[in-house]
């Protein structure tokens, strides 16, 4: 198994009410998640574009600020089809994973690192 392209990505934002506002009255996407977010008090939402091919997730985060250990530090999600056969296949090779997949309120995940430290996010489609 391997990844197979960019699933998400992740805009900063102040307001997710307005956010959500902006992406679905003015540009057309759909609301397709709106769950809470593990014990944060927070709410995981994405938007997702009119072919259905992308969604946005409004993070409520400060632009700019480090991200802590448990998550990604880029703005984007890579998918795989089946998220524990990839998470094995690269392992075996070297890749780096920081959090194996793990289910969440919004589904399947985990994070791997490159070889400059960077943590990307990686969700089963």
């Amino acid at each position: 198994m391997t990844i197979m392209g960019v699933k998400k990505i992740v805009v900063p934002v102040a307001d997710q009410r307005r956010a959500v506002d902006f992406w679905t009255g003015k540009l057309g996407f759909t609301l397709t998640v709106d769950a809470p977010y593990a014990d944060t008090g927070r709410r995981w939402i994405e938007v997702t574009s009119p072919d259905g091919h992308t969604a946005i997730v409004l993070d409520p985060e400060v632009v700019g600020a480090e991200r802590p250990e448990g998550l990604p530090t880029q703005p984007f999600f890579f998918y795989a089809d089946d998220i524990e056969a990839t998470y094995r296949d690269l392992s075996a090779v070297g890749v780096v994973f920081p959090q194996p997949p793990r289910r969440m309120e919004w589904g399947w995940w985990c994070l791997f690192s490159d070889s400059e430290g960077n943590r990307f996010a990686l969700q089963e489609r």
